[in-house]
């Protein structure tokens, strides 16, 4: 193996596990990326870092913390639905529909809508606007959920939020055939959160499609699509006009709807909803959409037109095409949030435009974790996502050799996966995480050999060992100086990976 250790726990081969244990104590169906802490922005200026939250340091609040997140993983996980907005709607309805107390900014889509929200959520925070974001699912803690201007509420008020309302979570549970899931009771934290704050905006990520999903209890005055393609086929429908017709779901009557660039069935789905509920459109592409990118130290700069006219010079520290239209869908919902392009012709300030987007991060989104050889963590877990991430990764790295790290979830395309990575994966290390949900090591071995040929594939079961074996191939002969690492097939994966690496 490489004289060079990942990290010091990595001598200790105990020590993954205790890892994997310590910081995924919950339903590991829970145990995925989505991290990005922020300094609250009202104590010391704009969101800044992308830090992790720890477990609290005080005995009691973690033990109090531990107690909560046992009592919510108890209930449904996020996998297994009921198509019903029943025991949502009546928990709000107790609570006094603390909904209803700010404007909304909805997100679905297939791929980009954590990027997006948090784009969102910096362009609306430069303008002085008190945000709340809800998104999913977390990494290390379940806090990371639920932000007020751009930083996961602490634990001690993550803890004082659920005994809050759990007489009332009680009530419903009481009443209804089934009890409130895990994602129902979540969602109705984030809303009273976000009202007890409160903020001035709520930027809201659905958790799964739209009509159904629990976050559709919103009336948001914005709706955004990010781009639809195949995923959760099994819940929402096996092509992508079938997906859009879930996803629909969040445009309400009178809203204005900001679309990424769509596959035809998809669009069409998309603007015939729109007419029934008479919501304004605007289209990538035709309102709005990316004029001009060139990749630049640390990401890329951009010429965006809005709703309202150009902005030049934008620096987006993040790699990818498929970022920059993000930031173009972004920037097109603060603006239609601030009526630019219905009420007032104008543009936003530039410059407030280009520092909030100098501002942004997204962890597990072509993240580098490690130097010397490079290591980058891309949560790509479909074919689309995948294709994004290959083209993303030689634009942004020019990587003389690189080699995959492949652990996926069952259910997923992997072989589409795998087939978008082969031109760019000189080999391939497939292992597994620790969810439950994680497919067999053998059966995507199987598959990857398929897919790159029996002499560029490796198996190495435990996610450290991949690493580990990945950086070894890397570092493998002189010549290939300029090589990398690229961690990828599942959320999951890329969520443990992180922690492994050091960036907890």
């Amino acid at each position: 193996m490489s004289e060079r250790p990942l990290n010091d726990d990595s001598e200790n081969p105990d020590r993954f596990e205790e890892i994997v244990e310590a910081e995924t104590d919950r339903d590991p169906d829970l145990a995925v990326i989505e991290a990005g802490s922020r300094t609250l922005r009202a104590q010391s200026g704009p969101p800044q870092g992308d830090a992790v939250p720890a477990r609290p340091a005080d005995p009691e609040v973690d033990r109090a913390l531990r107690e909560v997140e046992t009592e919510l993983a108890g209930r449904w996980g996020e996998t297994k639905l009921d198509p019903s907005l029943v025991r949502i709607q009546g928990l709000l309805d107790i609570l006094g529909h603390p909904e209803r107390a700010y404007p909304s900014i909805h997100i679905t889509g297939t791929n980009g809508k954590t990027s997006t929200a948090r784009m969102i959520e910096s362009l609306l925070a430069a303008f002085d606007l008190r945000t709340g974001r809800y998104t999913s699912p977390h990494v290390q803690s379940v806090t990371e959920r639920i932000s007020l201007d751009g930083a996961p509420i602490d634990a001690e008020r993550f803890i004082e939020t659920y005994r809050d309302i759990e007489p009332y979570v009680r009530m419903v549970d009481e009443r209804e055939e089934y009890r409130l899931s895990f994602f129902e009771v979540i969602t109705g934290m984030a809303f009273a959160a976000f009202a007890d704050a409160p903020v001035d905006v709520a930027v809201v990520e659905v958790g799964m499609g739209g009509t159904w999903d629990a976050t559709n209890v919103v009336d948001g005055n914005v709706a955004v699509v990010t781009p639809i393609s195949l995923d959760h086929t099994d819940r929402l429908g096996s092509t992508p006009g079938e997906i859009a017709l879930e996803k629909a779901g969040i445009v309400k009557q009178g809203a204005t709807v900001v679309l990424a660039q769509q596959p035809v069935d998809a669009a069409q789905t998309l603007l015939k909803r729109a007419v029934e509920v008479d919501a304004t459109v605007a289209r990538e592409g035709m309102e709005f959409g990316v004029v001009a990118r060139e990749v630049a130290v640390g990401g890329q700069l951009l010429t965006l037109r809005g709703l309202g006219g150009e902005y030049p010079e934008v620096f987006l520290p993040l790699h990818g095409e498929h970022q920059a239209h993000n930031a173009a869908v972004a920037l097109a919902a603060v603006e239609a949030f601030f009526g630019i392009g219905a009420q007032h012709a104008r543009t936003l300030d530039l410059d407030v435009v280009r520092r909030a987007f100098a501002t942004v991060s997204s962890p597990g989104r072509l993240e580098v974790v490690r130097r010397s050889p490079t290591v980058v963590l891309d949560a790509a877990h479909n074919p689309a996502g995948a294709r994004a991430a290959a083209g993303s990764i030689g634009e942004a790295f020019g990587f003389s050799r690189l080699v995959g790290v492949v652990g996926a979830s069952e259910g997923k395309d992997v072989r589409g996966m795998l087939e978008a990575f082969e031109p760019v994966f000189a080999e391939v290390v497939v292992t597994r995480n620790s969810s439950d949900r994680a497919m067999d090591v053998d059966a995507l071995a199987a598959l990857a050999v398929e897919v790159f040929g029996e002499e560029r594939v490796q198996v190495e079961p435990r996610l450290d060992d991949a690493l580990e074996a990945a950086v070894t191939l890397a570092e493998e002969e002189g010549e290939y100086a300029g090589a990398g690492v690229l961690v990828t097939g599942s959320v999951i994966t890329v969520g443990e990976a992180r922690l492994l690496l050091g960036r907890s």
